[in-house]
């Protein structure tokens, strides 16, 4: 049974009684229904992604810079490769933001602007260039990693195959 308590006001001579629920007799909340567990790509997790990829790029004779994202957004892991671009950590970081933000390959972003379907990447400061895949582990979406040069997805995905081998992982998840 609820308690409700009374609160008692006096607006220019009438009495008004209002009945009030406390907030916290509202929304009681198991503790366990009130958090959840999130997994995190440590810095090893990272660490290993950008070496994956660099192995890839190096076998594939390409030359890329390479960020790797944590669930939030935030910046674990960067590398760029000698002889890449001045630019190619901030293009590579770019792109990782917007395959986090939108939680698909940003090649499939770059589809749905370019046919007019969506344009809300081109105004909300995304980059949607191919080049970046979210990170998914157990359906849950762990980060993403962005690579600037030649085949970045390719990379990104095989780093993603290499290091989380055996975890049910996915690039995309909708």
């Amino acid at each position: 049974m609820k308690k409700i308590s009374t609160i008692s006001m006096t607006i220019v001579g009438l009495a008004l009684w209002v009945p009030v629920q406390s907030h916290a007799q509202a929304s009681s909340v198991p503790a366990k229904q009130a958090t959840r567990d999130i997994k995190v790509i440590s810095s090893a997790g990272a660490r290993a992604l950008v070496d994956a990829c660099s192995a890839w790029a190096q076998q594939n004779k390409q030359t890329v810079a390479i960020a790797v994202l944590d669930w939030g957004g935030n910046l674990v892991e960067s590398h760029a490769m000698e002889g890449a671009a001045m630019n190619a950590i901030d293009t590579a970081l770019l792109k990782a933001k917007s395959a986090l933000r939108w939680r698909r390959a940003t090649s499939e972003t770059n589809k749905m602007v370019r046919s007019g379907e969506n344009l809300a990447p081109t105004f909300m400061r995304d980059f949607p260039q191919p080049g970046a895949l979210p990170i998914t582990v157990d359906g849950q979406v762990v980060g993403a990693m962005g690579v600037s040069g030649a085949d970045g997805e390719k990379c990104a995905q095989a780093a993603i195959d290499a290091v989380f081998k055996g975890q049910p992982t996915s690039s995309t998840s909708r």
